[in-house]
């Protein structure tokens, strides 16, 4: 077993034959601002989720993804701040409503390979867009957040 990240959040697994069981422990929901971001995100690579909050107060997933160089804060802050995306539609919605973060720590690209294509395929299932390390044939998941998040697709 191994363990990534600071303070509780990080990721845990379990390898038995060619399966894998991961425990995620995410970090807890946070507004996006630029102030929040610079002073409690670190500079490490991991996977985050954003989210927005639509007018019924539930949360929307916007986007999950990993980063590598530049770690979680350089990217959380580009894309969670109209004033740094290009991307046309999400700079609406940023500017719009209010934004919500998570993240988990991770120092393995393979890891967060197979953790990323678990989350997508969960959530995208007709195009996860990312591919697993290959190493396992099947992956499983239980994550832990100190939040109860429920979001509408």
């Amino acid at each position: 077993m191994i363990m990534d990240g600071l303070n509780d959040y990080g990721i845990r697994y379990k390898v038995k034959g060619r399966d894998v069981h991961y425990f995620i422990s995410w970090s807890p929901l946070s507004i996006a601002d630029r102030w929040t971001i610079n002073a409690k995100v670190p500079s490490l690579a991991g996977i985050y989720e954003i989210y927005w909050m639509d007018d019924h107060e539930h949360l929307r997933m916007l986007w999950v993804g990993d980063t590598h160089y530049g770690g979680l804060r350089s990217e959380l802050r580009r894309l969670t701040d109209p004033e740094l995306t290009d991307n046309a539609r999400a700079k609406k919605t940023l500017e719009d409503e209010e934004i919500w973060f998570r993240y988990v720590p991770c120092n393995s690209a393979a890891v967060m390979s197979d953790v990323l294509w678990f989350f997508r395929k969960t959530y995208f299932p007709e195009n996860p867009g990312v591919d697993h390390s290959g190493r396992f044939e099947k992956i499983y998941m239980n994550e832990s957040a100190p939040d109860k998040l429920i979001w509408v697709p």
